[in-house]
């Protein structure tokens, strides 16, 4: 049974399966590791001997990162603390707790702040008990044998979605022959998407990509949220289809082994971790010269606005619509004016930012289009040398392909926001691009694209600094900061040329720290 409603309202989900053995046990305590974070509860339950603490000596070695931490029954000390690799970690036994009041004693709240808490006996809790917990039963049965048990977990409250989508995943992997991978989680990006990688034990490897329905925000504008309006993917579903159609192409993207799109999951291709930078962090030339390419084969050739996606049904890639390029932008007014650029933005002042961009923008939203893969660039190319031609840099980010303008990739490439690339290095592979494109499409014409190029090159980068700056302030992630100064310096280049004369004034006017005489 799954996505019940308990008594009290609250939403609950169950998930029963069968232990054999030990290395079921650890395994199970793998699954826990992946649900659980900082200021969650899991309660243990289950007669004497049933596993209680073997389970949450499992839990704590896998959080810890340590298998042969010592990790006692805290049936006599009550409370033991860990310091697991990502938030402590509290185990508590409350057998002997006669009364909820004896945990102020304790220190609980003390303990408990910030930490996940794992908890034998939480009757005892009386009022401290959360409505949004993991409970986890264990009840032998020696009549099957000594070690087997059976175990029902059951998610309360918040925990509910989170167990329902841990069992879809269990199920995917054991579906698609991924049960037996070692999981390894991987740094994710600045979505809410996240990775791991699969590793059996015969060799085979893959990635696991997590990246459940986007919730919708708040509604910003039209009655639509931001990711709507910005064309960004709401599902998995756009990135399996895109896969379909670059790998089509002749372009190396993941293949996708198996997925479940109503719950944000697939199991895909793992192209390595190689990327298109050397070893001192700085761009491969060759590397980036089979990129460029990809881009200038790209987009002379014929991109379908329609294409196969799951189940027999079609995607419909959206358009880079000026009012997605607009909501875009407008993130610096919001976040890297007043925090960055130290400027309060009058409304006055907003209103003219975007009308000038508006201007700007219209006839490039309204020419010919192309796929516009939109994170095109270092941490989203993987090297492949083993491969033959433009097979040999693989692409992983393509979910929030929309059509729009061909400049909008190769700016992004050769302004990588994250990557100082020369001026010398972006000319010389500008002009690669143009004169790859020419043999292909004789209705190219470089000043047209350069002019482009440097709009769409602006546009990108005065919308970056909105980004890195919103995920510092409104999601706690401060290292992107240190890119701000790097992408200020493509914006101030980008607004060099005569098509940006207009914006580049407004800039003078009310970011002057950013545009200097």
């Amino acid at each position: 049974m799954s996505g019940d409603a308990s008594d009290s309202g609250h939403p609950v989900a169950t998930w029963r399966m069968e232990i054999e053995n030990e290395r079921e046990l650890e395994a199970l305590a793998v699954e826990i590791a992946g649900l659980v974070k900082a200021e969650d509860l899991v309660t243990l339950t289950g007669d004497l001997g049933a596993g209680k603490t073997a389970l949450a000596r499992a839990l704590i070695r896998r959080l810890c990162n340590d298998p042969t931490l010592e990790a006692p029954s805290p049936t006599f000390t009550l409370m033991q603390i860990y310091e697991g690799a990502h938030f402590p970690i509290v185990h508590a036994d409350l057998y002997r707790v006669k009364s909820p009041e004896e945990l102020g004693e304790l220190g609980w709240d003390e303990a408990a702040d910030g930490a996940l808490v794992l908890v034998e006996w939480a009757d005892r809790m009386g009022d401290a008990l959360s409505s949004d917990r993991l409970d986890v039963a264990l009840a032998l049965d020696a009549a099957r044998g000594e070690s087997w048990r059976e175990v029902t977990l059951t998610g309360h409250g918040d925990f509910a979605e989170r167990l329902d989508r841990a069992r879809t995943l269990s199920h995917l992997l054991q579906s698609s022959g991924w049960a037996d991978a070692t999981r390894t989680f991987m740094l994710g990006d600045a979505s809410v998407r996240a990775y791991e990688r699969l590793h059996k034990p015969n060799g085979e490897r893959a990635i696991l990509m997590i990246s459940p329905p986007r919730p919708d925000g708040p509604p910003v504008r039209f009655g639509k949220p931001y990711s709507a309006i910005a064309r960004l993917a709401e599902t998995i579903e756009p990135f399996i289809a895109m896969a379909e159609a670059i790998t089509a192409k002749g372009v190396t993207a993941p293949r996708i082994f198996a997925y479940d799109t109503d719950a944000g999951l697939a199991i895909i291709e793992d192209l390595g971790t190689e990327g298109v930078l050397d070893d001192e962090g700085a761009p491969e030339p060759e590397r980036y010269r089979v990129a460029t390419t990809i881009l200038a084969f790209l987009h002379a050739t014929d991109t379908p606005r329609t294409i196969p996606s799951v189940h027999g049904r079609s995607y419909s890639i959206p358009a880079y619509d000026l009012d997605a390029l607009l909501i875009e932008v407008e993130l610096l007014a919001e976040w890297y004016a007043p925090h960055v650029g130290g400027v309060k933005l009058s409304s006055a002042a907003k209103a003219i930012f975007l009308s000038l961009w508006r201007s700007t923008l219209s006839e490039l939203a309204n020419a010919r289009s192309t796929w516009v893969l939109r994170d095109y660039h270092s941490p989203n190319l993987i090297w492949l040398p083993e491969r033959e031609g433009l097979a040999r840099v693989g692409v992983i980010d393509f979910q929030d392909c929309v059509l729009g303008h061909p400049a909008y990739d190769v700016a992004s490439l050769l302004q990588d926001a994250r990557v100082n690339v020369s001026d010398e290095l972006e000319l010389r592979l500008l002009s690669h691009y143009a004169v790859t494109r020419s043999k292909a499409d004789t209705d190219f014409v470089m000043s047209d694209f350069a002019a482009a190029y440097a709009i769409l090159g602006a546009q990108r980068a005065t919308k970056i600094l909105g980004i890195f700056t919103r995920l510092d302030r409104r999601d706690g992630k401060p290292a992107y900061l240190a890119h701000i100064p790097r992408v200020e310096r493509y914006l101030i280049k980008n607004l060099e040329h005569p098509a940006l004369a207009a914006i580049k004034g407004w800039y003078k006017t009310h970011l002057p720290r950013l545009i200097a005489e």
